[in-house]
């Protein structure tokens, strides 16, 4: 049975939901923009009991969560050609577990909020420094992933961000159910009302009115294809941190470890193959071929990948398909690698810098020269020696969840962690000092 604070949560939202598209989006960015005082001025101990209630009530409630999410499942369909974005879309009692855990581990990171690394004396005896302070009200525009909800909610609240989430039309009754597990749980916790916003509707004309409220939001964060980017690209009157596509790299030099360049390859592409970071095209220095090929393929072909070579990988992998022009520089999100062997590790960084998204490369090699070149010369937010692409994470580099892997340059590069969801302000001490 519906509790009674949940009845009338439906009947506000229905309410909402009835206005005309300019006047809903103006009454939420309003009230979430309201929120931002008081959730800045929010203590750590404060903000971090809130994230352990929203974890709770996330596990508490995960029976209604994956309901929400066979109602996604099922209107998203089983095409073969969906199998990919259904994976991302698909919610388990371990990933809600996942999800959970991932809002705990927020809740364990420093509070960059009020973090000062120095200040100096001026001549005059003025103290100068520099505050981390957050950057007010974040709007999120995401597509298929719930789990994106959660992370979202936890990484703007731990740094004193109120945040405006926008979800997939395919994740709506997902997403919306994360959104109101946390944001219910959060203000049982006196987080204040509007801090973790969640636009219900799923209208696609929204989005552009979203996108002109510069009054109310400061920053835009999108995660998603590229028809969303080229769309934020074309509406947006607010400052946008990207979050692009991954078309990743693989490099095998020379003199590569073989064990370890296989290792390597199939975790970057089979472990998670719908993820950003995962790998889409392997390079092979020509003197590897034999070497590493057709040993990698049986492994890849154990884990369904199909393989779309360039003319010398097809000869020595039969099964491999001819690779079109097409096919380097896409993001597949699917088991699907495209391979192409070249003469040298310049013919490489060539490839990567034409069909690369400045996501995340690497190389495998054991010459430190050449590796401490691919380092200086590749131009992405990640670039690896010797480990996989997947691990290009927020959580893997220790800064706990992330609220996106960011292609910019300004402002934030790589994956977005706490500290990137800040920014500065100067402050001065002063004890009368006048401007001569």
């Amino acid at each position: 049975m519906e509790s009674f604070e949940s009845t009338v949560l439906d009947q506000k939202s229905e309410a909402s939901k009835a206005l005309p598209m300019p006047e809903y989006v103006l009454e939420l960015v309003s009230k979430a923009q309201g929120a931002t005082r008081r959730l800045a001025s929010l203590s750590t101990s404060a903000k971090n009991h809130a994230l352990l209630v929203m974890a709770e009530a996330l596990e508490a409630k995960s029976d209604e969560l994956l309901a929400a999410n066979e109602r996604d499942l099922a209107a998203f369909g089983t095409a073969p050609e969906k199998k990919a974005m259904a994976d991302r879309l698909r919610l388990t009692e371990k990933r809600i577990g996942e999800m959970a855990a991932g809002i705990r581990e927020v809740e364990k990171l420093p509070d960059p909020v009020g973090m000062m690394a120095t200040m100096w004396t001026r001549p005059n005896g003025m103290q100068v420094g520099r505050v981390r302070v957050p950057i007010g009200v974040i709007g999120i525009i995401y597509e298929s992933r719930p789990n994106v909800t959660a992370d979202s909610a936890a990484l703007c609240l731990k740094s004193g961000n109120v945040c405006v989430l926008r979800g997939g039309s395919e994740a709506i009754h997902s997403n919306t159910m994360i959104a109101r597990i946390l944001s219910e749980a959060s203000e049982k916790a006196g987080v204040p009302s509007g801090a973790i916003t969640f636009i219900e509707r799923a209208d696609r004309e929204l989005v552009p009115v979203l996108l002109k409220q510069d009054r109310f939001i400061d920053l835009i964060i999108p995660r998603g294809g590229e028809s969303l980017m080229k769309l934020i690209a074309e509406h947006s009157t607010i400052p946008v941190v990207k979050h692009d596509a991954g078309v990743c790299h693989v490099y095998v030099d020379a003199d590569a470890d073989p064990a370890m360049a296989e290792a390597i390859c199939v975790n970057a592409k089979v472990q998670r193959p719908s993820t950003c970071n995962a790998m889409e095209t392997l390079l092979v220095h020509q003197s590897m071929g034999r070497t590493l090929l057709p040993k990698l393929a049986v492994r890849l072909k154990a884990g369904n990948v199909e393989l779309r070579g360039c003319p010398k990988t097809c000869q020595l992998i039969a099964e491999a398909k001819p690779a079109s022009e097409q096919d380097y520089g896409r993001e597949f999100l699917d088991l699907i690698l495209a391979v192409k062997i070249v003469k040298n590790m310049d013919e490489a960084m060539e490839h990567i810098a034409r069909y690369g998204s400045r996501h995340t490369e690497a190389i495998v090699t054991r010459d430190y020269g050449r590796a401490m070149r691919f380092l200086k010369e590749i131009d992405a937010g990640a670039v690896l020696v010797n480990a996989s692409t997947r691990l290009n994470d927020g959580y893997q580099f220790g800064l706990g969840a992330e609220i996106g892997i960011s292609t910019s340059r300004i402002h934030a590069r790589g994956p977005m962690g706490l500290e990137e969801l800040t920014c500065s302000k100067f402050i001065v001490l002063g004890n009368g000092q006048l401007r001569e």
